[in-house]
């Protein structure tokens, strides 16, 4: 059996999501299960690469995991002929220098998203990989949740019939930090450092929408940042100069339309944090994180308004559970795996840069439309392949 080390240089794994989800749940995750077995029953073994600014506490994750190598010096580590594969998930004001010198230096890469600050800086990025001729992937976790493939199957399947609309709510409180810490850094809070929920989230829901029910075709949206004071890391008050909640109306190619509402600053009353509700003309589902709820034409009630009684219908247990169609593991974990075969062998692969950019541009439309007060189209997709 053939066995191939796939050296990745791990940029940003001392935050949250780099250490929690990418670095152990899902890279270390992948190496403790033996690696990837591809077709001809080659096995890829990824091995991490620590690259960060904070040696010591990259040295404690390294010895906390086993691992060898660590590194506070990119351009060593991308000079490195055995280091093939560069992921970023650092803040996003520092992504894409970083990414630039990955590319440069022929690396396959591998970002969270947004991958740029802008449109310009994204496209320009997808370009060059394009023209290195090295692969290339953004995260689109959300597409290999347990709920959102259940609701991919009752699209497939033609159960909605016509698809009218989709409202997303997205959100939680996040401490401002003075009296409880804050769950999220501070840098998100602050624009000049590239923070804003428009920015995080709008890459997601780009996708979301393009995958599950068409492109978006045109925006308008409405930002606030609610919360004006904040208290960093260290206890320092600071002023909140990022949105912190977005609301957008999306129109769909094909013409449903879709509502979201994302927020750092609303309090949860739904069973999840992400919940989608899609209603369509022969049955409606409500889909999370995890689990898919329907309720199809035949079943659904005849609700009558009438504000003067009581209303005894029990709304929400008219509806049944999706049974789970196949195993899901971490979501993450999933689309390293994809990229992985993809970076070393080739195999199919579709969430690549010009995907990110998509992304990006759809949170610069919403950033505008809101300034201007009116609703932008979105142009069509930039061309793939070389000129």
């Amino acid at each position: 059996m053939t066995s191939i080390d796939v050296r990745i240089a791990m940029n940003g794994v001392t935050g949250r999501m780099g250490h929690r989800q990418h670095l152990v749940r899902s890279v270390l995750a992948l190496r403790e299960e033996g690696g990837i077995r591809l077709a001809d029953g080659t096995v890829l073994r990824p091995e991490p690469v620590l690259v960060g600014r904070d040696g010591g506490r990259l040295r404690e994750l390294a010895a906390r995991y086993g691992l060898a190598h660590w590194s506070v010096d990119l351009d060593a580590v991308l000079a490195d002929p055995s280091v093939t594969v560069y992921f970023d998930a650092q803040a996003t004001s520092a992504r894409e220098e970083a990414l630039r010198k990955a590319i440069a230096a022929g690396k396959h890469v591998y970002c969270e998203k947004p991958i740029a600050a802008d449109h310009a800086g994204a496209l320009a990025l997808a370009r060059l990989a394009r023209d290195a001729g090295v692969r290339h992937g953004v995260v689109s976790d959300k597409l290999f949740l347990p709920g959102v493939r259940g609701l991919k199957r009752l699209l497939d399947d033609g159960f909605f019939g016509r698809v009218l609309s989709v409202r997303g709510e997205f959100g939680y409180w996040v401490f401002e930090g003075d009296r409880q810490p804050a769950q999220r850094p501070s840098w998100n809070y602050r624009a000049q450092d590239g923070g804003g929920i428009t920015g995080d989230m709008f890459p997601h829901w780009e996708y979301l929408l393009r995958e599950l029910f068409g492109p978006v075709r045109s925006v308008q949206a409405h930002l606030a940042t609610h919360i004006p004071r904040r208290w960093d890391e260290k206890g320092v008050p600071y002023e909140a100069t990022a949105d912190d909640a977005a609301y957008g109306i999306f129109e769909l190619e094909g013409g449903a339309v879709a509502q979201f509402n994302s927020s750092w600053a609303v309090r949860v009353h739904r069973d999840e944090l992400l919940e989608l509700q899609v209603d369509g003309t022969e049955g409606s589902a409500v889909a999370g994180l995890r689990g898919c709820r329907v309720q199809h034409r035949t079943d659904t009630p005849r609700p009558v308004w009438d504000p003067d009684v009581p209303c005894t219908e029990d709304f929400r247990g008219q509806w049944r559970q999706v049974p789970d169609g196949e195993a899901c593991g971490n979501a993450f974990k999933a689309q390293w795996e994809l990229f992985l075969r993809h970076a070393v062998a080739g195999e199919p692969w579709r969430w690549d840069l010009f995907a990110g950019a998509r992304g990006v541009r759809l949170a610069e439309l919403a950033r505008r439309s809101s300034t201007e007060g009116r609703r932008l189209p979105v142009p069509g997709d930039e061309p793939r392949e070389l000129p």
